[in-house]
């Protein structure tokens, strides 16, 4: 069996700053979206299973294959960087992620209708490290409900992870987007978004417009003063994200490719 994909994913978690409360707090709206992420896919995981009882943290590949393990040099490794690193339940999913990843190599044969569990978890890891669970989950940031099983099953999904579309959702202040809309360009097919921004009193009025990067607009002011003909409605953040990706991959072909 190949040791590439376990490899890789240790690296990976090699990489993370575990301590980077700056990198947290200025990634705290994609680390809250990534987070939920992952709790969608384990639920999914977890019902596919019957292993309810062990979700949110739990290793998923024990559920699936328990005879499939990373190599003992791999997983010797995984332990050198888990040392020190809490709570348990964050250990737990590092081991996991890393004997998924060898479980993946292993199996041909995984459910093609469920998604890969960990990665939306690898990339919350690398946008600011781990999290703190009590009543809420704390990610150093921002908290949110744990929910259950069935509540996360029925989210919606989140499925834009590529890091530029993450970069364009993280902003300081309380955000609300909206969607332009109109006959030929319906909420699911918009002709723009723009979002509002509150922090500290101020109000700042964005688009995302095609250079790819939020500029200042006017849209909403003039609206309101019954100027503009255009209309809008609200959207998600989660629907934003979508149009983000889509005008990014039409201009340069690849989220990813954002500088």
């Amino acid at each position: 069996m190949t040791e590439k994909s376990s490899r890789r994913v240790l690296e990976r978690l090699r990489a993370v700053d575990w301590g980077d409360d700056f990198a947290a707090s200025d990634h705290s709206n994609s680390r809250a979206l990534l987070m939920r992420e992952y709790l969608r896919r384990a639920a999914l995981w977890a019902r596919a299973y019957g292993a309810e009882q062990s979700w949110p943290f739990f290793d998923i590949a024990e559920h699936v294959d328990a005879e499939i393990q990373a190599s003992p040099e791999i997983t010797a490794e995984v332990e050198e960087v888990l040392v020190g690193l809490a709570p348990t339940s964050l250990q737990r999913t590092c081991r996991a992620a890393v004997r998924w990843a060898a479980l993946r190599d292993g199996h041909d044969d995984l459910p093609a209708d469920l998604p890969d569990p960990y990665e939306p978890l690898l990339l919350m890891y690398e946008r600011g490290g781990g999290y703190f669970l009590e009543e809420y989950l704390d990610l150093n940031g921002v908290m949110i409900r744990l929910g259950n099983v069935e509540s996360n099953a029925s989210a919606t999904p989140f499925l834009t992870l590529a890091p530029a579309t993450l970069d364009a959702l993280d902003a300081e202040g309380q955000i609300t987007y909206y969607a332009k809309i109109s006959e030929s360009h319906p909420r699911r097919n918009p002709r723009g978004i723009v979002r509002r921004r509150i922090d500290e009193d101020q109000t700042y009025d964005e688009a995302f417009t095609r250079h790819l990067r939020w500029e200042p607009t006017e849209y909403l002011r003039l609206y309101n003063l019954g100027h503009n003909d255009i209309d809008h409605v609200k959207i998600t953040e989660i629907e934003a994200a979508a149009f983000i990706e889509s005008v990014t991959t039409k201009i340069l072909g690849s989220p990813s490719a954002i500088p």
